[in-house]
C-alpha cells in the first residue's frame, strides 16, 4: 500500500503497478472515457485506471487527487509516446512543469536540480492539488480546482507533441472552460444557490487568467476553432454539462445549448447524449460525497471531513505521537488532570503549546501548524486518550 503523504510514493506506485505495453490506451476516445469514469474530469475521484487495484481506505482528502493526477499524466504520456518507461515519463513531466512556470508557484523554483526526479515530481504534484493556502476554503473549492486539473493533462499532451507548451495555451483553455460554464449557468431554467457558489469557486481556482475579464455573452462570441483535439472538445462539453446539472433535470433549452456547443466544437451529437447521461449518473450516485453539493450545511461538512482527515493522520502516527507525549512529563500530568477537572486558561495554553511543539517533530502532523490549524487541536486532544495505556490516569495519580 502506498502513502501519498510520505516521500517516495511515486517510485512505489510504479513498482506496484508494473505498466506494460498492454496497458496503453489504444486511442483518444478510450483514454478520455476511462478517465472520466474515474471521476477525474468531474473533480471527484472514485477510482484509478491502473493494472493493479489501489485501496484508498484511510486516505485523507488530498491524497487521492495526487495519485490520480500522476496516473492520468502517465496515461496521456503512454497514449502519445507509446512508451511505458516510468523514468522517462518522470523526466518529461518535470520538463513540462518547468516549461509551464505558473505564476505564484514559487515551489517549482525551490526544487533543487540535484534532487531525485521522482521526489521533485511529488512536490510539484502536491502543489498542483493544494492550490489554496487557507485550510477551510480549500475544503470547498477543491472540487472545482481538481476538475480544472485536466488542463494539466491537455497541456502535457501539447508539450509531448510540440516539445513545448504553445504560447498562451493554458490561458486560452482556461478562458474557454470558464466562458462555457458561465454561459451554461446563464441559460439554466432553474436557478439555485449552487450556481452562485460554482462561479465563486471557479473564480478562486483560475490560475492563468483574470476571471472578471471573461465575459462572452453567447456561444457565437467564443472562438473555439483554436481547439482541434477531441480531448479538448470532450472536456469543454462535459464541463458545461456539469454546470447545467440540477437534480437530474435538464430542460430542452439546456439540451439545445449543449448541442449548439458541440456543433461549434465540431463533435457528434451522440457525444452530447452520452455526456448528459454520464454526468447525471455520476453526480446522482456521488452527490452526497461531493462538497459542492453540500452547500446547505458547509460548516458541518467541513468539520466532518476535517475530523476524519485528522484522525487518519493521528492513527498513522500514533506510535511516534505516543512516544513524544510520554517523554513530555508536564504534558502528561496536564492531560491526566484534564480527565478529572477543567484546566485553567494557563494550563490550556501550556497543553496547546506543547502539543504544537510535538507536531513539529512529526512531518505528517504539521497540518496543526498551518494558518487555522490550531482550530483542529480539540480533535487531537479528544483522540489522545485512545492512544494512552489503559492505566493512564492511575499511573499519573501516583506521580
Amino acid at each position: 500500500m502506498i502513502n501519498p503523504s510520505a516521500s517516495g510514493w511515486i517510485d512505489k506506485f510504479f513498482l506496484k503497478q508494473e505498466f506494460g505495453k498492454q496497458h496503453l490506451f489504444p486511442d483518444t476516445d478510450s483514454f478520455y472515457k476511462k478517465t472520466r469514469a474515474t471521476g477525474f474530469i468531474y473533480g471527484h475521484i472514485i477510482s484509478f485506471e491502473t493494472p493493479v487495484f489501489i485501496d484508498t481506505k484511510g486516505w485523507v482528502q488530498n491524497e487521492i487527487p495526487k495519485v490520480s493526477l500522476l496516473n492520468t499524466l502517465f496515461g496521456i504520456y503512454g497514449l502519445i509516446t507509446q512508451d511505458t518507461d516510468s523514468d522517462t515519463f518522470i523526466k518529461k513531466a518535470l520538463d513540462f512543469y518547468d516549461d509551464m512556470h505558473p505564476q505564484g508557484f514559487d515551489l517549482f523554483k525551490k526544487i533543487l536540480p540535484n534532487g531525485a526526479p521522482s521526489l521533485n515530481l511529488e512536490k510539484i504534484i502536491d502543489t498542483r492539488v493544494q492550490t489554496n493556502v487557507d485550510i477551510i476554503n480549500k475544503n470547498f473549492s477543491h472540487i472545482v480546482t481538481n476538475a480544472l486539473l485536466f488542463m494539466d493533462i491537455l497541456a502535457f499532451r501539447q508539450y509531448l507533441i510540440h516539445g513545448k507548451i504553445p504560447e498562451k495555451y493554458l490561458k486560452k483553455i482556461e478562458e474557454a472552460v470558464i466562458s462555457v460554464v458561465s454561459l451554461a449557468l446563464k441559460i439554466k431554467t432553474t436557478k439555485s444557490n449552487y450556481d452562485d457558489l460554482l462561479i465563486k469557486l471557479f473564480e478562486a481556482s483560475v490560475r492563468y487568467s483574470k476571471f472578471s475579464k471573461i465575459g462572452a455573452q453567447n456561444l457565437e462570441e467564443l472562438n473555439l476553432d483554436y481547439f482541434s483535439s477531441d480531448l479538448e472538445k470532450y472536456y469543454l462539453t462535459d464541463m458545461a454539462g456539469m454546470a447545467l446539472w440540477s437534480d437530474g433535470e435538464i430542460e430542452n433549452e439546456e439540451i439545445y445549448f449543449l448541442h449548439k456547443l458541440a456543433q461549434n466544437l465540431k463533435i457528434s451529437a451522440d457525444f452530447v447524449t452520452e455526456s448528459i447521461q454520464n454526468t447525471d449518473a455520476f453526480i446522482t450516485k456521488y452527490k452526497a460525497e461531493i462538497p459542492y453539493f453540500n452547500y446547505s450545511n458547509p460548516v458541518k461538512h467541513f468539520y466532518d471531513q476535517t475530523t476524519q482527515s485528522v484522525i487518519t493522520l493521528i492513527t498513522r502516527n500514533k506510535n511516534r505521537l505516543l512516544k513524544e507525549i510520554i517523554q513530555s512529563k508536564e504534558l502528561m500530568v496536564l492531560l491526566a488532570y484534564s480527565t478529572r477537572r477543567d484546566l485553567s486558561e494557563k494550563e490550556k495554553k501550556k497543553v496547546k503549546k506543547q502539543l504544537l511543539d510535538i507536531c513539529k517533530t512529526i512531518p505528517s502532523l504539521t497540518i496543526f501548524l498551518l494558518p487555522g490549524g490550531s482550530l483542529l487541536l480539540p480533535i487531537l486532544i479528544k483522540f489522545i486518550p485512545k492512544l494512552m495505556p489503559s492505566a493512564f490516569n492511575e499511573n499519573l495519580d501516583n506521580e
